[in-house]
C-alpha cells in the first residue's frame, strides 16, 4: 500500500510540475505495452503472409483462404471482451501475461504436432486470437498512467504495436520458403518468449486503477449510445487495417501473380504506413480534436477503397492506393482512442474490450468478405466497395454526433480536444 501511495504521489508531482508528455506517466510500462502489442500483432496476422503456401499445401479454395485469415481476427475480437473484463478485475499486467503464455504454448503444440487439415489451421487461428486480444490489455496498461491531455499520444505509441504486422509480412514468407510454413509457427515462439521476459520485468499496473466492478456492471456502457458510436468508428478504422493486413498477401498473389515473398514485401509496405501514423493520428487528435481527424480519415479511406474496387491495372497503382487507405485507417485508429478515454475513463478496461471487439469484427468481415466475393464473382472487388460504403456510413454518423459531444461531455474536459 505504501509503495502504491509513493508511486501515485510521484506521478501527481510530475504532472503538476511539468505537463510535457515524456514527464508524465510511466515510460517503462509504455515501452512494455508497445513491445507486447507489437509481437502479439506479429503472430496474430501471421496466417495472412503464410496463406498462399498453406492454401497450396492444404488445397484450399478462395472462400476457405478468406476464412482462414479471418478466424484469428474474429477470435481476437471475442477474446478482447474477455480481456476487458479481466483487466478490470485482475489488472492488465497479469491478464497480458496469461495471454502470452497461451499463445506460446499453442504455437509450440502446432509446430510439434504439425497442422495437416483445414480444421487444424482454423484451430491455430483460434489460438492466435489470444494474441489479437492483447489490444484490450496493452491500451489500458498504458492509458491508466497518463492524464487526459496526453491520452492520444500515449495510446498512439502503445497502439503502434500494430507495426508487428510488418514483421510478419516481411519475414514469414521467406522463412516458409526456407523451412516450411509449419516451422514458422515454432520460430515465432523465440521472439515471443523474449518479449514475455521483458514485459514481466518492465510493465507495472497504474496505482490509481478503478476498483473492480460487479460482473453485471461491465455491460453498463452499452446502455450509453456513445459506446455504440465508438464501436462503429473503430470497426471501420481498425477493421479495415487488420482486415487488409491479413488479406493483402492473398490479394497480391491472386490478382497480380506475385510470389509469396514479393507479396509479403508489398503487404509490409502497406502495413508499415498504417502502423507508423497511428501515434501521429493520436497526436493530431490531441491538437485539433479526434472528431476533426476522423472526418478526414473516413473521407480519404472511402475514396481509396472505392478506387481499389475498380480493379487497378498494375500492381504499382494498387500498392499506392492501399498505402493511402492504410495511412488513413492507421491515423483513424489513433484518433478513436484519443476520444474513448475522454468519454469513458472510468470504464477504460471494458470499453477497450468492447471497442476492440468491434474492430476485430470489422476485420473479420473484410477479410472473409474478400474471400467470399472472390469465390462467387471471381474477383474480390465487391468486398472493397462495400467497405468503402461503410466508411461513408461512419462519416455520416460522426457528423451527427460531434456537435452533441462537444456541447456535453466534451465541454467539461480540461486540456483535451474532441
Amino acid at each position: 500500500m505504501q509503495g502504491a501511495q509513493t508511486e501515485r504521489q510521484r506521478r501527481d508531482d510530475m504532472n503538476k510540475g511539468n505537463t510535457g508528455f515524456w514527464s508524465a506517466g510511466h515510460r517503462p510500462t509504455l515501452f512494455a505495452a508497445f513491445l507486447y502489442f507489437d509481437l502479439a500483432f506479429m503472430v496474430w496476422v501471421i496466417l495472412g503472409p503464410l496463406a498462399p503456401d498453406i492454401a497450396e499445401d492444404l488445397g484450399l479454395n478462395a472462400a476457405e483462404k478468406g476464412l482462414m485469415v479471418a478466424v484469428p481476427t474474429l477470435a481476437g475480437a471475442v477474446l478482447r471482451l474477455v480481456n476487458g473484463l479481466l483487466v478490470d478485475r485482475i489488472g492488465p499486467k497479469l491478464t497480458g501475461a496469461i495471454g502470452q503464455l497461451i499463445v506460446i504454448a499453442g504455437l509450440l503444440v502446432a509446430w510439434g504436432l504439425g497442422v495437416n487439415s483445414f480444421g487444424g489451421i482454423l484451430a491455430v487461428g483460434v489460438v492466435l486470437g489470444f494474441a489479437g486480444a492483447s489490444f484490450a490489455v496493452a491500451l489500458p496498461l498504458a492509458s491508466r498512467w497518463y492524464p487526459p491531455e496526453h491520452q492520444g499520444t500515449a495510446l498512439g505509441i502503445a497502439g503502434m504495436g500494430n507495426s508487428g504486422t510488418v514483421f510478419a509480412a516481411l519475414f514469414a514468407p521467406g522463412l516458409a520458403a526456407l523451412f516450411g510454413w509449419n516451422a514458422v509457427l515454432g520460430l515465432a515462439v523465440i521472439p515471443l518468449a523474449v518479449t514475455f521476459v521483458i514485459y514481466m520485468a518492465l510493465a507495472k499496473d497504474a496505482p490509481d486503477a478503478p476498483a473492480p466492478k460487479p460482473i453485471s456492471a461491465y455491460l453498463e456502457p452499452l446502455r450509453n449510445r456513445d459506446a455504440w458510436w465508438f464501436m462503429l468508428f473503430y470497426g471501420v478504422t481498425f477493421g479495415g487495417f487488420v482486415g487488409l493486413s491479413a488479406s493483402l498477401g492473398i490479394y497480391f498473389t491472386d490478382q497480380y501473380g506475385l510470389t509469396p515473398v514479393i507479396a509479403g514485401y508489398c503487404t509490409a509496405a502497406c502495413v508499415f504506413a498504417g502502423s507508423l501514423v497511428r501515434p501521429i493520428g493520436g497526436a493530431l487528435a490531441d491538437r485539433i480534436g479526434g472528431t476533426r481527424t476522423l472526418s478526414v480519415v473516413y473521407a480519404v479511406a472511402a475514396a481509396a477503397l472505392a478506387a481499389i474496387s475498380t480493379g487497378p491495372a498494375t500492381v504499382g497503382l494498387a500498392l499506392g492506393l492501399f498505402v493511402i487507405a492504410m495511412l488513413a485507417l492507421g491515423a483513424g485508429n489513433g484518433a478513436v482512442f484519443q476520444l474513448v478515454p475522454q468519454r469513458f475513463r472510468a470504464e477504460m478496461g471494458v470499453m477497450t474490450g468492447l471497442v476492440g471487439f468491434a474492430g476485430g469484427v470489422g476485420g473479420f468481415y473484410l477479410a472473409s468478405s474478400l474471400g467470399i466475393a472472390k469465390q462467387l464473382t471471381g474477383s474480390p472487388q465487391l468486398g472493397f466497395l462495400i467497405f468503402a460504403a461503410l466508411a461513408l456510413v461512419a462519416l455520416g454518423g460522426l457528423t451527427t454526433v460531434k456537435t452533441r459531444w462537444r456541447s456535453t461531455w466534451g465541454a467539461s474536459l480540461q486540456g483535451a480536444r474532441i
